[in-house]
């Protein structure tokens, strides 16, 4: 008699792995709570976008624009992905990715295509009893004019439905279901075009810096008090210099998955100094300075770093004490 064969199931199949723990949350942590219609951030933006054409996230890094825009999003769908749709504009990006223009064939030749907003607004008008929202992340990197093109007028509200001419010569009209949200940092060099072309049509919701999103992130991490309250008076300080030079602001995001001194150091190492050398250098005193307090949140045990002390096999397999540099 031939044994029975094992059957393996992963945790998907299971219903307890990623997959499960991803659906319907805001982000990529399984411990967020479900999104619902309800949330505030997503009562704000059903308040907005009666008023205006779509809303702008709009922050320094690591302050949560993604991730509030995706959680708005999943919140007006009910976490239906077939409506909603992300797109990343870049300098290269333009009216033919986005709008409507002319793709190569397997076969040779080109064929014309819609792009993202087109088919958003095709699908939207095809379901009128239900949002379809398009996320546009890092909406300043790219040229707002050539990508939108004459469609930039249809966005306000006012003229939402009105019926306009594609550069291929179709007729098109945006319907008034089509959210769009968009991120952008408020210093990126294209900022200035983005407020010309969207200032008056969307809303601007500034995400900055928050104290208690980054509590909440040492309780659930648990990292110990001494360095949970060391972080947060940097936290604290390093903000209040940005009010002066804006390309210091640190986000809360930088630390959200913190658990100890090595993870913590390890933000400083290959994230923070990168950030804070470029905002202050004009004013070396004043990285020093922030520098110095970063330093600060350890004890001074942990001033050499997690090799502190270490211990590295000799090739006769005795231990050798590792000096401290």
């Amino acid at each position: 008699m031939s044994p029975t064969p094992i059957r393996s199931l992963t945790a998907d199949d299971l219903g307890i792995g990623i997959a499960a723990a991803m659906a319907g949350h805001a982000s990529n942590r399984p411990d967020e709570p479900e999104v619902g219609i309800n949330d505030p951030i997503a009562m704000e933006a059903l308040w907005l976008l009666e008023r205006f054409g779509g809303v702008i996230y709009t922050g320094p890094p690591g302050t949560g624009k993604t991730w509030t825009a995706n959680k708005v999003a999943k919140a007006l769908t009910r976490g239906d992905k077939s409506r909603v749709r992300y797109v990343q504009f870049h300098p290269s990006y333009q009216y033919e990715d986005f709008m409507q223009g002319f793709r190569p064939r397997p076969q040779g030749g080109f064929t014309m295509e819609d792009g993202h907003f087109v088919s958003m607004c095709k699908a939207a008008r095809e379901d009128p009893k239900r949002s379809y929202v398009l996320v546009i992340d890092e909406l300043s990197r790219g040229d707002c004019g050539r990508i939108f093109g004459e469609a930039l007028t249809y966005l306000e509200t006012s003229k939402r439905e009105l019926p306009f001419k594609l550069a291929s010569g179709e007729d098109i009209s945006v319907p008034r279901n089509l959210v769009i949200l968009a991120t952008m940092n408020p210093l990126d060099r294209g900022v200035d075009e983005v407020d010309a072309a969207f200032g008056r049509r969307f809303a601007q919701v500034s995400v900055e810096p928050s104290r208690n999103a980054l509590q909440q992130f040492l309780e659930i991490s648990e990292l110990a008090e001494p360095l949970a309250e060391g972080l947060l008076r940097f936290f604290d300080f390093v903000n209040a210099r940005a009010r002066s030079n804006p390309h210091a602001a640190v986000g809360h995001v930088f630390f959200h998955d913190i658990h100890d001194v090595n993870s913590l150091r390890a933000v400083w190492d290959y994230q923070l100094r990168f950030l804070l050398e470029k905002a202050f250098r004009l004013d070396q005193q004043g990285f020093r300075e922030v520098e110095g307090r970063w330093q600060a949140i350890f004890p001074p045990s942990d001033e050499a770093g997690p090799n502190q002390n270490a211990t590295s096999q000799e090739p006769g397999g005795g231990q050798v004490e590792t000096e401290q540099a």
